[in-house]
């Protein structure tokens, strides 16, 4: 795990994760538009560079930890790793209820995401299974109150009561796909009332067919990219999983099998999924693909239990 000794090595003075690297580990991706070229089938603006590098994404840490955590089943942490995994979970007490720009990397403006916040639970409470499993030095109690705390302020200001779902963030009405990831990081049970409920309005409001949008941009935080989007095959993917794991089976394996038809003839899949069918965004995309993988295995293992 030398890479993330290194990377960690890498940390900005104040304490805080880069949001995105350069392929060869710049932090430097200075977004510019190339107006001179229309873009595929005139889909412009045409970038190089990414805004994004530039954002506070609060849901890296849990991203983070959550790697470490799994790795810790086949490999070991060095000391040092921990030290700087402690540093950066310091900086994360003082700063969960920030306001950031999300795991959908807005640009319309900060707000209080409720991913977000899931994910910073996500990074304490590994961090715990970590230190106890490993009998790694901690400030247990800290990050246990820590945890206490993010659990508690999703579940009062990340539900809303006349939606009966989780919405996108703090005091919105808009439903968001991410609240899948609740499932999938195990903050609540697939059996919940609440998980329940929420998995109802997403496939009410933002599922077409086996097709899951990430959000409806109309009541969502502004994205900043003024348009409608394709479907996010991610999404898709979650949701499939997340009916498996509450025990709707069927309705699990339906969803999965129809997406299983909108792959290319190799069995790729781009990022998003256009009103046709057609193939959108990036291609082929390593985040899709990992969702695909893991509902299929969560998929087949609760069909043969």
């Amino acid at each position: 795990m030398g890479w993330l000794d290194a990377r960690c090595h890498e940390l900005k003075e104040n304490g805080t994760l880069q949001p995105m690297y350069t392929i060869d580990g710049a932090h430097d991706l200075t977004e510019y538009t190339l107006d001179h070229l229309e873009g595929y089938r005139k889909s412009g603006p045409v970038r190089i560079g990414n805004g994004a590098f530039s954002q506070k994404q609060l849901d890296i840490y849990g991203e983070l930890m959550d790697a470490i955590y799994i790795f810790n089943r086949y490999g070991d942490i060095s000391y040092d790793l921990w030290q700087n995994l402690r540093r950066l979970l310091e900086w994360l007490s003082d700063h969960w209820q920030d306001p950031d720009e999300g795991i959908w990397e807005v640009r319309g403006g900060p707000k209080r995401f409720v991913h977000s916040r899931l994910m910073s639970w996500v990074a304490f409470d590994r961090a715990l299974r970590l230190a106890r499993q490993r009998g790694l030095p901690a400030p247990m109690m800290e990050w246990m109150q820590a945890s206490a705390d993010v659990y508690e302020q999703i579940m009062y200001a990340g539900w809303n009561e006349k939606k009966q779902s989780f919405v996108q963030y703090y005091g919105s009405d808009a439903i968001d796909a991410s609240s899948l990831l609740m499932v999938l990081t195990r903050f609540a049970g697939p059996t919940d009332p609440r998980i329940q409920s929420t998995i109802d309005r997403i496939l009410q409001e933002l599922t077409s067919d086996s097709l899951v949008y990430r959000y409806n941009p109309k009541k969502a935080a502004d994205d900043g990219l003024g348009s409608i989007e394709g479907t996010f095959s991610p999404c898709s993917f979650w949701l499939a999983e997340s009916l498996a794991m509450a025990g709707r089976l069927d309705e699990a394996r339906l969803m999965l099998e129809k997406m299983m038809s909108y792959s290319n003839h190799v069995g790729l899949y781009a990022e998003e999924i256009g009103p046709t069918g057609q193939a959108l965004g990036n291609y082929p995309q390593a985040f899709t693909h990992l969702s695909l993988i893991t509902a299929c295995y969560n998929i087949d293992r609760a069909l043969n239990k």
